[in-house]
């Protein structure tokens, strides 16, 4: 069976989306197609403001809708305390916790050299601009083999810049977390005990 040409575009474009194979895409367009009109054009809305209305946070890259972002904005939190992770959805699942009060740091990836993806690729050396006035920067990217890499490379980039360990301590977001699993999974009493479980490295 030949596809119209509107429904493969956007079968296409579905397929670029992460986890979205080519028969996941192909049911999601033929949901659309019963979705009355008015359905589709609020979609089609939406993802007109995710572009117009979201920006990345000039300060520590998480995405909200003004910038400098709301957390960074509030100076209520602890500025002492430097929490670093791979993605916006990172910061959400920690902030759903409801026990971590200071910055965040959002490197949008991680290194991954069979990717291509090199630490002038993310978020990394403007680290070092946010350090005056922290104690403790908690690395909390995943548990994965990239994340391992990206947090000893975090780890390097500090010392080397000459903060020691009795001027920045540095911790790795530790217990509760299984390897190979993504923060954005994790249940709020899982990443309570991996936020108290950091250890010092």
């Amino acid at each position: 069976m030949k596809l119209p040409r509107s429904v493969r575009l956007l079968v296409e474009h579905f397929e670029k989306l992460p986890g979205i194979g080519p028969k996941s895409a192909q049911r999601l367009v033929f949901y659309l197609l019963h979705v009355p009109d008015y359905a589709i054009e609020d979609f089609a809305e939406a993802l007109k403001l995710l572009k117009a209305n979201t920006k990345f946070c000039e300060i520590c890259h998480n995405i909200d809708e003004k910038s400098p972002c709301y957390i960074c904005d509030d100076k209520s939190r602890d500025q002492t305390v430097l929490c670093v992770v791979e993605s916006p959805l990172d910061v959400l699942a920690i902030e759903q916790t409801d026990r971590y009060r200071g910055l965040y740091h959002v490197l949008h990836g991680v290194i991954a050299p069979l990717a291509n993806i090199g630490p002038d690729e993310l978020y990394l050396r403007d680290i070092l601009e946010r350090l005056s006035g922290v104690e403790e920067v908690i690395l909390a990217t995943n548990p994965t083999m990239e994340g391992e890499a990206t947090a000893l490379y975090i780890e390097k980039l500090i010392r080397d810049a000459g903060y020691g360990p009795d001027q920045i301590r540095i911790t790795r977001i530790g217990h509760g977390l299984p390897v190979g699993a993504d923060l954005e999974y994790a249940d709020n009493i899982t990443l309570v005990r991996a936020l108290e479980g950091r250890r010092e490295i």
